[in-house]
């Protein structure tokens, strides 16, 4: 008979063996579990260990003020910050930053450093542009310049009188990056959930994590990240590439192991990618967005079909 879990069954952290705490992350934990299969007309229950992906907040803090928490896998957080500052309107190149570091506070139960808070400081000339471009949302005492928040921070919260032609034009009103548009063939857009599934390390151990990846025109994976939200995921894979100089993301295309939100084709859009390919499905915001702004779109992207939402193939009339 197995054990009967319980809220005291204790859940074992993995972490990588690296100095820099934005690189080394907590992807993994452990803990004890029973599997439950049936088996000649009977139920067998056994004890397994069973690995989990890590899912831990992140507390953003722009000039001092509060900007927002979101739940997140740890590593790559700077990563993630720049890709999300980005998406969201308050950077447009990684030189708006001046520094961006772990809060030394944060610490928990055990006195270390929990890396769940980050500190970024806008540069001088970014701030004053900041203050002049958004409308402030949310107001908090400030150890450092004052901030506005853009409005379209909110969006991940309940919001009155906004609808899906508004948020199409805004996106594009936002975009600094043309979209120069892309021709693949169907084998080599069926050939992308493989490159980035071969990546997908943290996916392997525990079954329950995202994967975002940026492929160029020629089939090269450039890179790829985890992480338990599809939008972090992204986030990390634009941020980097924004800290390397290597947007706008100009003939290459994002891969992601998620559905194809407004969101997702927001965030390809605005950094310049070409395509988005997904394996589940698209949104109909999310198709409205791609035809607009002229960004090639799959869906249900299988190992031998895609939905194609918006674009050309080179080997279709």
């Amino acid at each position: 008979m197995a054990r009967r879990l319980t809220s005291r069954t204790p859940i074992t952290r993995v972490y990588r063996e690296e100095t820099n705490p934005d690189i080394a992350a907590t992807t993994d934990a452990s803990t004890k579990a029973q599997r439950v299969s049936p088996a000649d007309s009977r139920i067998v229950v056994s004890e397994r260990i069973d690995s989990l992906a890590v899912e831990e907040p992140l507390q953003i803090r722009v000039n001092g003020t509060d900007f927002l928490t979101t739940m997140r896998t740890p590593g790559n957080d700077f990563e993630l910050v720049h890709g999300l500052l980005h998406a969201e309107g308050v950077i447009s190149q990684a030189s708006d930053i001046a520094t961006i570091r772990y809060c030394g506070g944060a610490v928990g139960n055990d006195g270390l450093n929990t890396y769940n808070t980050l500190d970024v400081a806008l540069t001088p000339a970014k701030t004053e542009d900041s203050n002049q471009d958004f409308a402030t949302v949310t107001a908090g005492k400030s150890d450092s310049q004052p901030f506005s928040l853009p409005v379209r921070s909110v969006l991940t919260t309940s919001a009155c009188g906004i609808c899906g032609t508004t948020s199409i034009d805004d996106v594009e009103k936002r975009s600094s990056y043309p979209i120069h548009p892309v021709r693949p063939t169907a084998e080599f857009v069926l050939s992308l959930p493989g490159l980035l599934e071969a990546d997908q390390k943290a996916f392997r151990r525990t079954g329950g994590i995202h994967a975002a990846g940026a492929v160029s025109n020629d089939g090269q994976l450039i890179l790829a990240r985890e992480d338990v939200g599809r939008h972090n995921a992204a986030d990390k894979v634009i941020g980097a590439m924004l800290m390397h100089g290597n947007l706008p993301a100009k003939q290459m295309y994002l891969v992601m192991t998620s559905r194809a939100s407004f969101e997702l084709v927001q965030k390809a859009v605005l950094a310049g990618f070409s395509g988005l390919v997904t394996v589940s499905a698209a949104t109909s915001l999310a198709v409205d967005l791609a035809r607009q702004s002229g960004l090639f779109l799959s869906g249900f992207t299988r190992e031998n079909r895609f939905n194609l939402y918006n674009g050309f193939l080179e080997d279709t009339p």
